[in-house]
C-alpha cells in the first residue's frame, strides 16, 4: 500500500474524530450523577486576569480546542495523503512526530476515557504510523535529460 492511502483514511477518521469530539464532550447522561457537579461548575464564577470565568467555561475551552486540534490534523493529514512520495519523504522527522502524537494521544485515551475515543485513536496512530513508515522507503527519480 501507498502512504497516501494511509494518510487519506487517518483524514477521514480524524474529521469524524473531530465532529464527534465537538459534538458529544458536553453530554452527560444523568444516570452518571453528575448534574449537581455540572450545575457547580456552571454556577460558580472566578476572575482570571481580568476575565470573570467558571470551571465549565475552561472545560469547554478545553474541549473545542481539542476539537479544533483533531479538524487541523485531518486537514494536514488529507494534504500529506496528497503529495508526491519525494515529498514525503523530506518530511520523514515531521511524519513521525505527527505519529507520535497521536500514539500520545493513545496513551492519555486508554488512561483516562473510553471505548470510541480509544478505538479511533489506535486506528489513526497505525495509519499515521504505516504512513510515516513507507514515506521514509527511498524514492527513485528519474534523471532528468
Amino acid at each position: 500500500m501507498r502512504a497516501s492511502i494511509f494518510y487519506r483514511i487517518a483524514a477521514v477518521l480524524l474529521l469524524l474524530f473531530a465532529a464527534g469530539h465537538t459534538l458529544g464532550f458536553r453530554q452527560s447522561d444523568p444516570a452518571w450523577g453528575v448534574d449537581a457537579l455540572l450545575a457547580s461548575m456552571r454556577s460558580i464564577h472566578f476572575d482570571v486576569q481580568g476575565f470573570n470565568r467558571s470551571y465549565w467555561d475552561l472545560f469547554e475551552a478545553a474541549g473545542f480546542s481539542v476539537g479544533v486540534f483533531y479538524l487541523f490534523a485531518a486537514i494536514l493529514a488529507w494534504q500529506l495523503g496528497g503529495l508526491p512520495a519525494a515529498s514525503l519523504a523530506l518530511l520523514r522527522g515531521t511524519l513521525w512526530a505527527f505519529a507520535l502524537c497521536f500514539a500520545g494521544i493513545t496513551v492519555v485515551s486508554w488512561r483516562y476515557l473510553f471505548i470510541l475515543p480509544i478505538a479511533f485513536s489506535i486506528v489513526i496512530t497505525i495509519c499515521l504510523a504505516a504512513a510515516a513508515w513507507l514515506s521514509a522507503k527511498p524514492v527513485t527519480i528519474a534523471p532528468s535529460r
